[in-house]
């Protein structure tokens, strides 16, 4: 057989495989209210509740509290659940990922988070997200219910958008769109594999300059309100001058992290580092100039060679005590599905439960701008939450039971499930 014959019949192969698998159909509108009651509820704020009972109509949470406290109130029609023993949380929002955009990464046909060229600022990543992508349903069944979908590839890769996890279409699945332009900071030193050694960039300043020459024309293309030819580059660079539109900047070194900072300040930008991974050693400038960060994996190796081993399990709890807002965040798209563990390693490590929960929901919704939605099991806020039998964050009891979005209730079912339950009928034989 002949070699192009082969890698088409392989690429067949891996093709059918996840993708022939069927999605669940999304949930329809909330039709009937819900009372929720007798379960331990973390609010996302710090605060938890004993007993609980939480109240969703229409979408939205409209009671939150102790069940002693409950309105009196005619609860004839309402679905009860009871929730006796087990866990209620807000629904985990994953930040920063390519889900969506991506099913299989070894198969370049399904890859679409990088778009030709190195600057494309008016790249929407919300318009290639694939709802029917049969790893969102594996991420759900973790409890993110919600994601912020990002482009990559080149140094400013597109804008990203919020998205929630059960839906037809994109446009069903938007939950606020283009909130952010993601740009990949210059590297102060690149590393060969092939070599296995790294090597300083010498072109580090003259790659600053380039990005500081394009942000000044883009600035000054924003101040015409009705400029003589339009730039699509430079009309989705607008919204960052304005302030209605913030700049996530990849960043990973201290110096890297300091330049960043220092750019965006001086370009007057909202900013968020995304990675941070020496965030700890800056953590009086990112707190002195108001800067979130969205950490990667706590679950890896330091970034330098001089570091703790276990440098990347104290830096959360490093920088919440220097009061530096953050969340947690997983490279890549089927990683998501470990985020809540990636919180459960910096608990061990001097973060209390409760603010590591927040770092996965409600400071997450705040860096992100929809903290007045969601977040937080709030009254007023939509019924994004989940309910869970053990340990959200710990990877041996946790075991999500149901969810609801915006009250609608999620069908967790996945293909991994799937899996599990054939083979298990198999040998069970």
């Amino acid at each position: 057989m002949k070699l192009p014959i082969l890698i088409y019949l392989s690429s067949f192969v891996l093709l059918s495989g996840p993708l022939c698998a069927q999605v669940p159909a999304p949930a329809p509108v909330q039709q009937q209210p819900i009372l929720i009651s007798g379960g331990t509820a973390h609010i996302g704020n710090g605060q938890v509740i004993d007993n609980s009972a939480l109240i969703v109509e229409e979408g939205k949470i409209t009671f939150a509290g102790g069940s002693d406290i409950l309105p009196r109130r005619d609860f004839t029609g309402f679905r009860r659940i009871d929730a006796t023993g087990k866990h209620l949380y807000p629904g985990l929002i994953a930040p920063a990922t390519n889900l969506g955009l991506v099913d299989i990464g070894a198969v370049r046909a399904t890859r679409d988070y990088n778009e030709v060229g190195s600057i494309n600022p008016n790249v929407r990543s919300i318009i290639a997200y694939n709802t029917d992508s049969p790893v969102i349903p594996t991420v759900r069944s973790q409890g993110i219910l919600l994601a912020q979908v990002a482009p990559q590839g080149g140094r400013v890769p597109g804008m990203s958008s919020i998205v929630q996890l059960d839906a037809w279409n994109w446009e069903d699945a938007a939950y606020r769109t283009d909130e952010g332009i993601f740009l990949n900071w210059p590297r102060l030193f690149s590393y060969s594999w092939r070599n296995r050694s790294f090597s300083k960039n010498e072109d580090y300043a003259k790659q600053i300059e380039e990005l500081r020459a394009f942000f000044t024309e883009a600035q000054a293309y924003a101040r015409y309100a009705e400029p003589a030819r339009s730039n699509l580059r430079f009309e989705a660079m607008k919204p960052l001058f304005s302030g209605e539109r913030r700049l996530y900047i990849e960043a990973q070194e201290a110096k890297e992290i300091t330049h960043a900072v220092q750019f965006a300040k001086e370009m007057g930008l909202s900013v968020v580092i995304v990675d941070g991974g020496d965030a700890w050693m800056v953590a009086e400038l990112l707190k002195e100039n108001d800067v979130p960060v969205i950490l990667r994996e706590t679950q890896s190796l330091p970034t330098r060679v001089d570091a703790d081993v276990d440098q990347p399990f104290k830096t959360p709890a490093q920088l919440h005590e220097a009061g530096v807002l953050f969340c947690f965040s997983s490279d890549g798209y089927w990683q998501q599905r470990n985020l809540a563990f990636q919180a459960g390693q910096a608990v061990a490590y001097g973060l209390s439960y409760e603010d590591a929960l927040a770092a996965l929901t409600s400071s997450t919704a705040k860096i992100l701008g929809i903290d007045s939605r969601t977040g937080s099991l709030e009254a007023g806020k939509e019924a994004n939450l989940i309910i869970c039998e053990g340990d959200l964050l710990d990877v041996r009891s946790s075991k999500v039971e149901m969810a609801l979005i915006q009250g609608r209730e999620v069908n967790l079912d996945n293909q991994q499930k799937a899996l599990y339950r054939k083979f298990k009928a198999k040998y069970q034989e």
